[in-house]
């Protein structure tokens, strides 16, 4: 195949898909795109991987596997993923046999902090403070540089909180780097917060950059817990932020669906915190609130197809449902009762405390009365207050 005169060409329903991954970002991808009349590859090690019970095909392999990548590429006429830290060489090994969107350049950057950042800071975006730790040796010059209060990050496989300690002496520091297992880290310094927004965009081969309505999240645990559409920010803001996402997604040459998170400062100042190079927790209000979710926009970016129409229909709050309220189950029936509540749930066998296992949007007039409804909504579940 000729996979570079193929780029460009518009992938049609009746085309196979793949998506490396297959939790539930790969779940809600292949329902898009069987509901557009694609078929879809899944490549994920877990037999009870949520993507892969609803694909046409599941390869359970790992996602170095050759066989199954020379599989996939064969089967394939386009192939995405669903987490950030796919190994760049499966990749690779998939780009020659197929289209690959995002390009495997795009996922290293956003693999790792340092590259992330500097990436960010050469776009024009200013960042938090931050000073690269690779050893005992460099903790000396980067507390010098950043001091307390501040978060020490592993450069590498860090989520939802994970591989992060807040360190507020230069002892915290040293027990943190070693806690972490000494893999290099960043060391970076708080800022006066007073909101944290993302922006999910799409991003076609033909360089079409279509915005989602900016989100205002609220985390807990270090997990994303609320997102709240429109976000309360001036509208100067949140051009700003687009501009800035529209910046870094165009210096990656990124194609597909990318969020990027950023700090409001106090001070009015909008700094980048990271980006995801998929679609993001904190977009899932568009499977209910816009006229083009971020899930079939990713099919459209992938196929080479114009972006879908991104208007937000309603107001929404998102909650995530985490593992935490699996004791036991949650009585369903109290939230399916309100009007103007979406539930979604992403067929994990097993709950765990702080795992993802569903969320639920809430639709209303304003952006108050969605809070309000999610909020009375959590509560009838269970579930404290942010």
């Amino acid at each position: 195949m000729n996979v570079g005169a193929a780029e460009t060409r518009p992938l049609l329903p009746g085309a196979t898909l793949g998506v490396v991954g297959g939790g539930q970002l790969g779940r809600m991808f292949v329902l898009a795109a069987k509901v557009m009349g694609y078929k879809v590859v899944v490549l994920d090690p877990d037999p009870a991987s949520p993507a892969g019970e609803l694909a046409d095909i599941h390869l359970k392999a790992d996602y170095r596997d050759a066989v199954a990548l020379l599989r996939m590429g064969s089967l394939c006429d386009a192939v995405t993923t669903e987490f950030e830290n796919v190994p760049a060489g499966s990749m690779d090994t998939l780009a020659k046999h197929c289209r690959v969107a995002p390009a495997a350049s795009a996922l290293a950057v956003a693999q790792d902090r340092l590259a992330e950042k500097t990436h960010a800071r050469a776009s024009g975006c200013e960042t938090a403070p931050f000073a690269n730790i690779e050893s005992m040796a460099d903790l000396d010059a980067a507390w010098t540089a950043i001091g307390a209060p501040a978060l020490l990050k592993t450069r590498r496989l860090g989520y939802d909180g994970k591989g992060q300690a807040r360190v507020d002496s230069r002892a915290d520091l040293a027990a943190a780097f070693a806690g972490l297992g000494g893999v290099p880290c960043l060391l970076e310094g708080f800022l006066p917060l007073e909101r944290e927004v993302s922006v999910v965009l799409a991003r076609n081969a033909r360089d079409e950059i279509a915005f989602f309505a900016v989100a205002e999240n609220k985390h807990r645990n270090g997990i994303l817990d609320i997102s709240i559409v429109p976000a309360r920010i001036p509208e100067p803001l949140a051009e700003k932020a687009r501009d800035m996402a529209a910046h870094l997604a165009r210096e990656m040459n990124y194609i597909g669906v990318m969020a990027v998170e950023f700090f409001v400062l106090k001070d009015g100042r909008v700094v980048f915190n990271e980006m995801a190079p998929r679609p993001h927790n904190s977009g899932h209000y568009t499977l209910d609130a816009c006229a083009t979710d971020q899930f079939q926009q990713q099919v459209r970016a992938l196929c080479g197809l114009p972006l879908g129409d991104t208007r937000l229909l309603s107001p929404v709050v998102m909650v995530n449902l985490l593992g935490d309220v699996w004791q036991p189950q949650p009585s369903w029936e109290v939230l399916l009762d309100r009007p103007g509540v979406q539930l979604h749930l992403y067929g994990k066998a097993e709950a765990r405390p702080g795992r993802k296992m569903g969320h639920y949007n809430c639709l209303a007039p304003t952006v108050d009365a969605a809070l309000e409804l999610a909020m009375e909504t959590r509560a009838s579940l269970g579930i404290g207050r942010a």
